[in-house]
């Protein structure tokens, strides 16, 4: 049997994404175009505790398994007794089909050996080496050395080798409607609907990603004192401090969702969102899915994590050592994001807003969510 008989005859498939959670928010496009090349297919997600949250609410997936692989950087301490069992319930399964999705600077085969003791036939990732009967089907890894593709692109073409497109490209994360009142009604209670207001995501795993807090004072200061605008701010419980001392060091009146939301209420928190301003992380990915314009204050360390198909501005100050690839700045003085000036967040917010309104004057529904009120 031809190859791309053999997967297109696929019809359980396991999808493996280990990392995070706007990392599986940028495989969903793939995903869909491995759930719909076929009839009849069921879609099952292998994912960290990080990531399940976003594959739980995407619509082409049926079932989401979780694994927080050893070989994966943030994952804990533990003996082999789980990853002995995962293997098991993996060959129980009995899936047709596995694809392993990494970024380029991951190794696929501590995956691929997993699929193979459990049985799995067809088995498809990057890889840089030969990876004899680990990987029935491989497409040789030539990132960074020949240039870096989006990592939805990159997704997007790894399940292309075997036959499997898809003609809708975008992110995807289904909001309940009930979700979505919820964070209306709250919303209501907090900000005049009168006055535009903006959504801040402060946070970031990484260190080297994130902007100073007093920039985002002084940031805030001038959204609302310059340009008229209502601040609030979104985090998860261990931003919390972050985001109070941001408050505590602006002068004007804000809002603080720090620690209060899910990941499916803060998904919907940034669809209401007129505008969302983030560090290049999750909520990112998140407003790319929902079509919330985004201001990204993107540290130079991952060209292929930039907003995808949604309007946007990254912002930036170039640096001699950009796309350093690491989670602390190597250099120490953090330059890439730290002489960043918030008047110029604060301008590209304003012209972003207003080219929105522009794009979308002509349905007012539409106009009213993404730019200026409060729906």
């Amino acid at each position: 049997m031809k190859r791309a008989e053999s997967w297109f005859n696929a019809k359980n498939i396991l999808a493996i994404r280990l990392d995070n959670m706007g990392d599986v928010l940028m495989t969903t496009p793939a995903l869909r175009a491995l759930r719909d090349s076929a009839p009849q297919r069921r879609l099952t997600l292998l994912t960290s505790s990080s990531g399940r949250n976003a594959g739980m609410y995407a619509p082409m997936v049926d079932q989401v398994l979780i694994y927080d692989a050893p070989w994966m950087k943030a994952t804990a301490n533990h003996d082999s007794d789980f990853d002995q069992f995962t293997v098991r319930m993996l060959k129980s399964k009995a899936f047709d089909a596995a694809v392993i999705f990494t970024v380029y600077s991951q190794n696929p085969l501590a995956a691929a050996l997993l699929c193979y003791l459990a049985d799995i036939p067809l088995r498809l990732a990057h890889c840089r080496e030969n990876p004899y009967q680990l990987l029935s089907d491989w497409v040789i890894e030539t990132e960074p050395q020949n240039g870096v593709r989006h990592e939805v692109q990159r997704q997007l073409d790894l399940v292309q080798s075997v036959g499997c497109t898809t003609s809708n490209t975008n992110l995807s994360v289904e909001i309940p409607p009930s979700t979505r009142s919820k964070l209306r009604a709250q919303l209501q209670q907090q900000l005049d609907p009168s006055l535009p207001w903006v959504l801040i995501h402060p946070g970031a795993t990484a260190p080297a990603r994130r902007y100073p807090p007093e920039s985002f004072a002084t940031l805030t200061d001038i959204l609302a004192n310059k340009h008229g605008w209502q601040i609030v701010f979104s985090g998860a419980a261990d931003e919390h401090a972050l985001i109070e001392e941001i408050r505590r060091q602006a002068s004007v009146r804000s809002f603080s969702f720090a620690g209060k939301l899910n990941f499916i209420e803060l998904a919907a928190l940034i669809e209401l969102a007129p505008i969302l301003i983030s560090n290049n992380t999750g909520p990112v990915h998140i407003a790319a899915a929902v079509g919330t314009p985004v201001v990204d204050l993107y540290a130079l360390t991952n060209p292929q994590h930039q907003p995808w198909k949604v309007p946007h501005r990254v912002l930036f100050h170039d640096v001699p050592c950009k796309f350093c690839y690491k989670s602390v700045c190597p250099q120490l003085h953090h330059d890439c994001l730290r002489k960043l000036q918030p008047q110029d967040v604060a301008a590209a917010t304003q012209e972003l807003a207003e080219e929105t309104l522009v794009a979308t004057q002509s349905t007012l529904a539409a106009l009213t969510r993404k730019i200026a009120y409060l729906p």
